[in-house]
Order: C-alpha cells, then structure tokens, then sequence
C-alpha cells in the first residue's frame, strides 16, 4: 500500500512537472530595445500603454521586458541588432539608416500635407500595405507598426530665425535623406547625430539649432540649452516597431494574430497619436516648472511660401529623379499614392 501510494505521489509531481513546462512554454517573454528614458512623455503614453495592450490581447501569454536608454542596443543600431536576435522587439528610427528604406522616405518629404502625427502615421502604415516595393525595404524584420513624428519644428540654441535670411548658414541636425536635402537647399548646413547626443551639443555649441518635435524637446530637456521655438514646414519622420523574423515565426498563430490586433494600422495610429501629438502642452507644462516660457512662433504667410518654394516642393521632384535614377521607377507612384491617401493634390 505505501509503495502505491509513493508510486502515485511519484506521478503526480511528474505531470505536474509537464504542466509547468507546458505553462512555461505558453507563456513568451519578449525583450524590447528602445532609445528613450522611461520617464520620456513618449514612454509613459505610448510604449508602456501598447505593450500593455499586447498583453491583454495576447491573455497575459506575451509579456515585454523593456531596457530603456539604449542599454540593450543603440538606437542607431536597434534595427541589426532586432535581424541579429539581440533583441526581440526594438524601436527603430529610419532616420539613421537614409538608405535603407529610400521608397518609405516619401512621408518624410518637406511640407507634406499633414499636421499630426496620426495622420502621417496612418498614411505610412497604408502606404506600406499598398506597396509590395515598400515592404520588400523593411523584409529583414517583422514590421508590427509604422508611426511618424508631425513634422518638425525648428528649435535654436542663440539666433531667433524668421525668415530664410536668419537660417543661411546654421549648423542644424537634421535626419538623413529627404530632410537633409530641404535644409541644404534653404541654406543652413545639415549635421546627421543622434538625438541622445543633442542636449550636450546644443550645449556646447556643436550646433546652433536642430529640427526637433515636441515629445523630444520634454524628453530630452531640450528648453533647458534652447532659446527659440517656431514652427516651420519641416519634414516628418517615421519609425517602425519591428520584431526578430524568427522570433515572429516561433511564435503560434494565434499569439501573432493578437499582437497584430493592436499592431497595423491601429497600432500606428496609437503610437503617433501618442509618442508626439500629445507632447507640446507637456513640453512646455515640463519647462515651467523649471521656470522656462516656451513660446513658440510661427513664419509670416509670406514667408512660409517662400520656404516652401525653396525647399518644399522642389525636393519632392528630387526625390523622385533620384528614385527613378537608382532603378526604382514606382516612386512616382508612390508619391502620388501618398498625397491621394493624405487628401491632397500635387
């Protein structure tokens, strides 16, 4: 009788055993690379609020270890690291990269017409389904969301700019690509550099004045070594959520399904609506309390045509040339389908 009972006392510590396993084996835990401090505007309303989501939509069977302020990875090398496995998930600016994805760079083209970071979000996402060349860009990763900034506004450290006159040779940062093309062509000079290094170089004076939306400008205290704000038709820019390709695919369909229930075209729209939109009235809530008045300012009419004259437009038609020159015909397409799904024409 008492060998029975230690028999069966046996198995039940066995299948409970499996059944551990079998939970540990439902259960994923994913390791999130991102840029910014945790107690950025953008992370407090955007990044810890979506993984939040994933959560709840995946019945607690996905859940996200976060490594904040570049401590797994770079920023301007989340997106290898995310190919290499080093992390899961990461947060990836395309800004660093101008030349890996030239055909998404579209939403990034000066004066665009939107005004919000939803939109432009929600443009790009579409863009992106509608575009088998634009996917093929992004083929190394698992692209869960695409989001854009609104376009920038142009913040200086000493010289309050007004007219084109003011800017002519500035040192501004800027990303890569079409927004690099615009400043050059309204006269300042371009500096590509990482936005954690921007607070020190403002500082210092390496540069004079940097385009930068206003969920940077509180993350990054950026009213702390800046003086002037006015917004301008700068470009946008645009980031992708994306995911290890063969951690994507050891994952079961059903957990994929639920993760993309909050990713795709709702999942841009949260992440631009909430990374940046929300983030001016903050931004200059945050700088108050430190006894700074931001007060931002915008171009005269007039002045506002001439810079779109100069380095609006005219970048588009560069773009596309140089799209075209380097074998990738459907830009034109591509530019077109943007201002259709935007609600504007060319």
């Amino acid at each position: 009788m008492k060998r029975k009972v230690t028999i069966s006392i046996m198995w039940l510590v066995v299948a409970w055993g499996f059944a551990s396993i079998s939970f540990a084996e439902d259960t994923f835990t994913l390791r999130f690379a991102h840029q910014n401090p945790d107690s950025a505007i953008s992370s407090t309303q955007a990044v810890v609020p979506w993984f939040e989501q994933v959560e709840k939509a995946t019945k607690g069977k996905v859940k996200t270890q976060i490594f904040w302020s570049q401590t797994l990875a770079k920023g301007k090398d989340n997106w290898e690291a995310t190919k290499n496995g080093i992390a899961d998930i990461a947060w990836c600016f395309h800004g660093y990269w101008p030349n890996m994805t030239p055909l998404a760079d579209v939403i990034s083209l000066p004066a665009m017409p939107f005004t919000t970071a939803e939109q432009g979000s929600e443009a790009l996402w579409k863009l992106y389904e509608k575009h088998p060349e634009i996917q093929k860009e992004f083929a190394d990763n698992k692209v869960l969301l695409l989001y854009t900034s609104p376009p920038y506004s142009l913040i200086t450290r000493d010289k309050e700019v007004k007219t084109l006159e003011d800017l002519k040779g500035l040192k501004i940062r800027m990303t890569g690509g079409p927004p690099t093309d615009m400043i050059t062509a309204l006269g300042a000079v371009p500096l590509l550099q990482p936005m954690p290094e921007m607070f020190l170089n403002l500082q210092k004076g390496v540069v004079d004045g940097m385009g930068a939306p206003w969920e940077a400008i509180h993350g990054f205290r950026f009213y702390e070594v800046v003086k002037y704000y006015i917004e301008v038709p700068f470009p946008a820019v645009y980031f992708s959520i994306s995911m290890n390709k063969a951690k994507w695919a050891s994952l079961p369909k059903d957990i994929q399904d639920a993760i993309m229930s909050v990713g795709g075209l709702e999942g841009s729209k949260f992440w631009g609506r909430n990374f940046f939109d929300s983030a001016k009235k903050a931004a200059i809530d945050k700088a108050k309390e430190s006894n700074i008045d931001i007060m931002p300012t915008e171009l005269s009419p007039a002045e506002r045509q001439r810079w779109l004259e100069i380095g609006g437009k005219p970048i588009w038609e560069q773009w596309v040339k140089k799209m075209e020159k380097d074998g990738r015909p459907e830009a034109r397409n591509i530019l077109n389908s943007a201002l259709e799904i935007l609600g504007s024409k060319k």
